[in-house]
């Protein structure tokens, strides 16, 4: 869920109470097993070692969708994984953290002249770029599977490729994408759902079990759950409740009271340095930016260059530690899973910020959290 525009989201999130009563369709029992099986199924039809592009917009890509599928791939060695861009330069993600791209979308066209296998679409500041709609086009109609991760599912609604087909989405997205796709079906109490060569997902926090599915019809079982293990994964299937995910009164009301309490807000400061494990960074970032109350940055050591190089070899781009000498310093927990780092932040945000900012982390991300 795009959270990088609070003054508009809150006018949208105030209009969308009205129509979030009417909750999800039902879904079969059966669907999220034939939700996974469906994927593995056309994963089966791709070559060997695929290659994939996990698509970035310069101006703004959602961290955790950009970043965990890129991680878990390059970790688990499944497929070619390039980080495309639109154009040179760093991108930004949201709500949280900067990276440098390993290449653009000029030059990995100029590589790859028959398309990429595979195209991953995190949300996007711009789901409108038409430069981002009609390569997506092109790849669409060169064969590739495209993937749009949580809100990446409105980048696909935009270039047309949800029309007549069944997808899903980020619960805040439902309406928007129904009523952009009359043809189409919604499909609820699934985290992913494939469906003629594309492939939507609910929230964020769906990036983890779609990653790893990935893995496991492109690498295989045994690397899937060797990958899961090391990243304290216990559920990769496509299983989701929906219900529950909505928004309420109490809700709002912590929304707008800490955006509109800006003496309260918070700069935190992350400590990494080379090695950092992509998936930690992203959701403990991710996490902690999404409170309305803080945001997170990630700093290194002061003789860095300003950047260092994360587990999967992507660049990170760092912030100047003495700019944020008075920033609240949040450390990685060490010598544990990227899922146990996720869960103790969001223990670290309820102790420090109250119960109702980790609901509201939890609601902005998909998650279902088992303390609600």
């Amino acid at each position: 869920m795009r959270l990088f525009r609070p003054l508009v989201l809150l006018c949208l999130l105030i209009a969308q109470v009205a129509v979030s009563s009417a909750g999800p369709l039902a879904t079969p029992s059966d669907e999220p097993a034939q939700a996974r099986q469906a994927l593995l199924d056309a994963l089966a039809t791709r070559p060997r070692d695929p290659v994939i592009a996990i698509l970035a917009l310069n101006e703004g890509t959602e961290t955790t969708d950009f970043l965990v599928p890129y991680g878990v791939l390059r970790q688990a060695r499944a497929g070619q994984v390039e980080a495309v861009a639109v154009q040179a330069g760093d991108v930004t993600l949201m709500p949280a953290l900067r990276i440098v791209p390993d290449t653009t979308l000029a030059a990995f066209d100029a590589r790859h002249p028959r398309g990429a296998d595979i195209v991953i679409v995190p949300a996007m500041h711009d789901e409108r770029d038409p430069r981002l709609l009609q390569w997506l086009q092109r790849q669409a109609a060169q064969g590739a599977l495209i993937v749009g991760i949580c809100s990446g599912a409105r980048v696909l609604s935009q270039a047309g490729l949800l029309k007549g087909r069944r997808f899903t989405g980020h619960w805040f997205d439902r309406d928007d994408l129904r009523s952009a796709n009359p043809t189409g079906r919604y499909v609820a109490n699934v985290r992913f759902l494939h469906d003629g060569g594309i492939v939507t997902t609910t929230g964020v926090s769906a990036s983890l079990p779609l990653a790893l599915t990935l893995v496991e019809g492109i690498a295989g079982q045994a690397r899937a759950i060797e990958v899961a293990e090391a990243l304290g994964v216990t559920d990769a299937s496509a299983g989701h409740t929906s219900a529950g995910f909505a928004l309420s009164a109490p809700r709002l009301w912590t929304i707008a009271s800490n955006w509109l309490a800006f003496w309260r807000h918070e700069t935190l400061a992350i400590p990494v340095s080379d090695g950092v494990d992509d998936v930690s960074l992203a959701l403990v970032s991710d996490a902690w930016s999404r409170t309305w109350r803080s945001q997170a940055y990630a700093v290194a050591s002061p003789t860095s260059s300003g950047h260092i190089t994360l587990a999967s070899g992507l660049q990170l781009v760092t912030q100047d530690r003495q700019a944020l000498r008075s920033a609240h310093i949040v450390k990685l927990p060490p010598d544990t899973t990227a899922m146990a780092r996720f869960t103790q932040t969001l223990d670290a945000i309820g102790q420090r910020y109250g119960q109702a900012e980790r609901d509201i982390v939890t609601l902005a991300l998909e998650y279902a959290d088992a303390s609600r």
